[in-house]
């Protein structure tokens, strides 16, 4: 069970994350409502450090801002499409959720049974933070073989029959727990996280019966 909030811009957004005892929040460096600058970004995830992984998330970020980032956010964990990070160099040490969008989902389904797919990867529709769902068929496939989080359209009302047909490693929302586009509730990201561990918890009952 992984639960990510991703978008966070409001302390509020970031001290409900850490009530909700979720595993990760993200950072937005990319264009979004949700862009925050570095010195920002750095400055609200002070409050959680050492108690979940602070996300830096981007899209084709140059080496040069990718170099600010990781000097001035100084994230746990680099979320970027899985394209980028052929092109980046990046420490050894810092820990990657590459992106796989749905269109690329057979390609992604190819590169696992090949074995070239990474341990874990965020599977995301088109759009970052667009509120579309991905193909949950597709990433049920890929859930099979990898451990896969899945992203794109969540919401409290919807993740625990996501989590039932993907099965998947963890989940991420972002615009579906906001209040307005770019602003989080606290109450929903409370809701979500309830029903996304009650629908892992009942996943793991099972298992453990079956």
């Amino acid at each position: 069970m992984w639960i990510k909030i991703c978008g966070m811009t409001t302390p509020e957004a970031v001290a409900a994350a850490l009530a909700a005892e979720v595993q990760a929040i993200g950072f937005v460096f990319a264009d979004s409502p949700r862009q925050l600058t570095l010195e920002d970004a750095a400055s609200l995830a002070a409050a959680a450090r050492g108690r979940l992984r602070c996300v830096a998330v981007t899209r084709h970020p140059s080496q040069r801002y990718l170099d600010d980032i990781l000097a001035v956010f100084r994230p746990d964990v680099l979320q970027t499409d899985a394209e980028d990070l052929r092109m980046l160099s990046l420490p050894r040490q810092l820990e990657l959720l590459p992106v796989f969008r749905e269109p690329d989902a057979p390609q992604s389904t190819s590169r696992l049974q090949s074995g070239l797919l990474p341990p874990r990867l965020l599977f995301e529709g088109v759009t970052s933070g667009s509120g579309t769902p991905c193909d949950w068929t597709a990433a049920q496939r890929v859930a099979r073989r990898t451990q896969l989080v899945l992203a794109g359209g969540l919401d409290p009302d919807n993740v625990g029959t996501a989590i039932a047909a993907v099965r998947p490693f963890g989940v991420d929302v972002s615009s579906g727990v906001e209040e307005r586009p770019g602003v989080k509730s606290p109450s929903e990201i409370l809701r979500f996280a309830s029903a996304a561990r009650s629908a892992f918890q009942m996943i793991q009952q099972e298992q453990r019966s079956a």
